[in-house]
């Protein structure tokens, strides 16, 4: 029988309602905190943190010197643990905000959409290019440091800004299945693709069955899915069969095997290769990180 683990810890963090931000630096030498997660959108900076494992809801990274990750998934655990870090310079700059911090219509003013679309993107967790980290340096490197007022917030808003401009070259960390996000589209076409696979994702999904249901051949519904995704159709349905398997791998108790199955594999060595292959763990690996992050506090 599937029993439900111990929960990830709910962060209830220091923002005040009356503060547009929270902002935090600390120099350190170890990473403690527990794998967590909190209401409020989350940036984060490290520096002189190579070697530390990165835990965004089903992606490990370990990441090199510079790590800039933006984070606006509610739900979405996350986590920055020692690994084979051994720097005694850790340098972490943690900014959270409300997801009101905009308002419900300035957001959708268009002097504002690169930041909208950041936004959006980042629910699954994104991870900024070096490129983006050295131009909002300057302005990140003493915003800790100044005085709370008017002036600091046009500082925030100014990064933010800067770094939407890089939203195309940031990284998606998690998986949408995993994040529980669901995946949206301008296309009605993809919408529909996408609708349906996340409904039957432990049946067999054709190729043929996909591209008739939008009226369109093999052919062209292969080109025209890969033009609007970025993906195959074959790695986006095992991207979204991976993401329910990581989830179940976190909060059940399910077995290995169970899990497999359940996931819409229908072989398990299949199964563990194609995990270990993309997120470089086995399966049983990915579960006794999360419980080795699940400290009581």
């Amino acid at each position: 029988m599937d029993i439900t683990q111990t929960p990830i810890i709910h962060e209830i963090t220091p923002l005040s309602d009356k503060d547009c931000f929270y902002i935090a630096e600390r120099y350190k030498t170890e990473f403690t905190y527990p794998i967590h997660n909190h209401a409020e959108f989350e940036l984060n900076f490290c520096e002189h943190a190579k070697g530390v494992r990165r835990i965004v809801g089903d992606n490990a990274e370990v990441i090199g010197d510079y790590d800039l990750v933006l984070i606006t998934g509610k739900e979405l655990e996350h986590v920055w643990e020692q690994h084979e870090c051994r720097s005694q310079q850790i340098r972490e700059i943690t900014i959270q905000f409300s997801s009101d911090l905009f308002f419900s219509s300035l957001v959708y003013k268009n002097q504002f959409s690169s930041i909208r679309r950041m936004l959006d993107k980042a629910q699954k967790g994104i991870a900024f290019p070096m490129q983006a980290i050295m131009k909002i340096y300057p302005m990140l490197d003493t915003l800790a440091s100044q005085k709370s007022d008017f002036y600091t917030v046009v500082k925030f808003l100014t990064i933010l800004y800067e770094l939407s401009l890089y939203t195309d070259e940031a990284r998606t960390l998690s998986s949408s299945s995993f994040a529980k996000i669901d995946t949206n589209s301008d296309s009605r076409r993809v919408q529909k693709i996408y609708e349906y696979i996340n409904n039957h994702y432990k049946e067999e999904i054709r190729l043929v069955q996909l591209a008739d249901m939008v009226g369109m051949t093999p052919v062209s519904f292969s080109r025209f899915f890969k033009l609007r995704t970025g993906k195959n159709l074959s790695d986006y349905i095992i991207d979204i069969r991976l993401g329910y398997a990581s989830r179940l791998l976190v909060d059940s108790t399910m077995s290995v095997a169970e899990i497999c199955y359940e996931s819409g594999f229908n072989n398990l060595s299949n199964f563990n290769r194609i995990f270990k292959k993309k997120k470089q763990i086995s399966p049983k690996e990915f579960r006794e990180n999360y419980r080795k992050n699940k400290k009581c506090v």
